[in-house]
């Protein structure tokens, strides 16, 4: 509807001055554009502003910076907003059948592209009352994209980098994290997206971080290397950190290393319920391999978690029953000790490439009546999907190796190409030209 034909003006003073004006909004940053919007809504009546919840946008979207709390209280102080609601899906009908407004108000970039489905459907509800949709003209020279972008660029803070991974898990149905070993790696996370699709978090590994120096998986990469690294990917990125931490070492050494890493903005450690020298558990031989006492490891939790200053930061407990061959009943004892001792969250380690046994975990799982975030690494038994995960009841997805695994192979093959032709034009084409890699990383 075009609001220079006066048409609606002359139709709002026909009616009742307590017209019902709905106003459908992200605003997780606000600007001129939203004010616009806000200012054309007033003149038909009280606004009110459905605004979309934290798992509303991230689910078809990034996680917005600000939380809903946080929109919430910028919303209600915007000069024509009469009241703020939630709008808990990207679907406005639940919201439209319950408050029945008399107009819904829209920037009229909607009438084209994928929102234009969502706007006919909107109109034809709204019509079954009466109700009309009023296109306002989009605002140019804004995008919120571009303003994210540019927030990426700046950085961000360890205050607002380590609250982010208990947000995610509060939204999003599943929460994806990719591995990164250094800044490279780490920009690929950040970066990498499919539609709208993208990874959510990353993980230090310590198979992937040892490998990427030449070392063993053995514990000797210690605690300085490990914050010089994650100091190198906090450079160029800002998305969540989850940090492996082996078995965490001895008590009085645990609480010290997570204090220095929730001070650095990282939000989660996942420690192992294994002792003695290290290990990797994907080897086929655990023959010298052994699990802590379920009593020993839980009071190793308890203590790790009252060193801590925040609220935000989490220690998982990853279990190594099936590892080890102890079993499920083993897994699940140990599940429930663990939380009761204040675990954060739950991981649940299997060496299988059949998935059953970690399917098998999760079925007892959904029977705990104290439940904790339940993390999954399927680097074995990679053929089962995140939608079968999130039916069982994962709630995060590690993908632990890949990025090392797989830029190791297309290096030998550089490597040789230059060996075997004695020249580099052979193996030109599996490169980045010269002008991509500069352009990889802003200089400014």
């Amino acid at each position: 509807m075009d609001l220079g034909s006066g048409f609606l003006e002359k139709q709002r003073m026909r009616m009742n001055l307590d017209c019902k004006v709905y106003v459908g909004m992200c605003a997780d940053l606000i600007h001129h554009g939203h004010l616009n919007i806000i200012k054309n809504a007033k003149r038909y009546g009280e606004v009110i502003v459905g605004l979309l919840t934290d798992s509303a946008i991230a689910s078809y979207k990034r996680l917005p910076a600000l939380s809903y709390k946080e929109r919430k209280i910028v919303v209600e102080n915007i000069v024509g907003v009469g009241r703020v609601v939630p709008q808990e899906t990207l679907d406005y009908i639940p919201n439209l059948e319950k408050y029945r407004p008399d107009f819904v108000v829209h920037g009229d970039d909607w009438k084209e592209g994928v929102q234009k489905q969502v706007r006919q459907g909107v109109v034809d509800k709204v019509e079954e009352w009466g109700g009309m949709v009023i296109d306002v003209p989009y605002t140019k020279g804004v995008s919120s994209t571009k303003l994210h972008n540019h927030l990426k660029d700046i950085g961000t803070t360890p205050d607002v980098r380590r609250k982010m991974l208990k947000r995610l898990l509060e939204s999003k149905p599943i929460v994806k994290v990719l591995e990164a070993h250094n800044g490279l790696t780490g920009l690929i996370v950040e970066k990498t997206k499919v539609g709208n699709d993208e990874f959510d978090a990353m993980w230090l590994s310590s198979l992937t971080h040892s490998a990427s120096k030449g070392k063993p998986d053995n514990q000797y990469v210690d605690i300085t290397t490990v914050s010089q690294t994650l100091s190198e990917i906090f450079d160029v990125t800002t998305k969540p950190m989850i940090v492996d931490l082996d078995n965490g070492g001895m008590i009085e050494h645990f609480k010290f290393t997570i204090r220095t890493l929730e001070r650095m903005g990282v939000s989660a450690v996942i420690i192992e319920d294994k002792i003695g020298s290290k290990r990797n558990s994907l080897f086929d031989n655990t023959s010298n391999q052994t699990q802590d006492k379920p009593e020993v490891f839980a009071n190793k939790i308890s203590e790790g978690k009252k060193s801590l200053i925040t609220k935000e930061f989490m220690v998982i407990a990853r279990i190594e029953s099936f590892i080890l061959g102890k079993g499920i009943a083993d897994a699940v004892d140990r599940a429930y000790l663990y939380i009761d001792s204040g675990a954060d969250g739950i991981m649940i380690h299997s060496k299988s490439d059949d998935v059953s046994e970690i399917l098998s975990f999760c079925e007892h799982y959904k029977k705990f009546t104290k439940k904790v975030p339940l993390v999954v690494v399927p680097s074995t038994y990679n053929r089962v999907t995140e939608q079968e995960l999130i039916k069982v009841g994962v709630d995060v997805v590690i993908y632990a190796n890949q990025l090392l695994r797989s830029s190791y192979p297309a290096m030998i093959d550089t490597a040789q190409s230059i060996l075997e032709n004695k020249r580099s034009y052979e193996a030109s084409k599996g490169c980045l030209s010269i002008k991509e890699v500069l352009e990889l990383i802003p200089n400014d």
